[in-house]
């Protein structure tokens, strides 16, 4: 008895060698980071004029660059698991630089915020 549960165990943890599987349209890495930094603008756009739909500027922009919602969200969700997204943002953040020079001391202002270490909190 203990043998066979010893190879269910070891069946189970060798046949799930991925934690999540690869798309079957996946969105590549340099079209991800130019949809993320279109998504980035749109947000600004939202937020300067606050009257603006978010979701019909999201629509169009993923219809612009022909992709799926359903494809593009698979698509982030495994970027995400797999840890590439950081690489992806950073490639976004050098898209939007090209196409507005002055966004680059906002961008590496916020960079500079997020390295800070905040305070440790500490129980009374």
């Amino acid at each position: 008895m203990k043998k066979l549960i010893f190879i269910f165990v070891l069946m189970c943890l060798f046949s799930c060698n991925e934690y999540i599987d690869k798309p079957k349209n996946l969105v590549d890495k340099d079209k991800m980071a130019e949809i993320v930094a279109d998504l980035a603008i749109n947000d600004q756009v939202v937020f300067l004029y606050p009257k603006t739909n978010l979701e019909s500027g999201t629509r169009f922009i993923l219809k612009n660059h022909q992709v799926k919602t359903e494809d593009f969200i698979a698509s982030y969700r495994y970027y995400i698991v797999k840890q590439k997204m950081k690489g992806i943002v950073e490639d976004a953040q050098k898209i939007i630089i090209e196409k507005d020079p002055k966004s680059e001391k906002t961008i590496k202002g916020d960079m500079r915020l997020k390295n800070t270490e905040l305070p440790k909190l500490e129980r009374q």
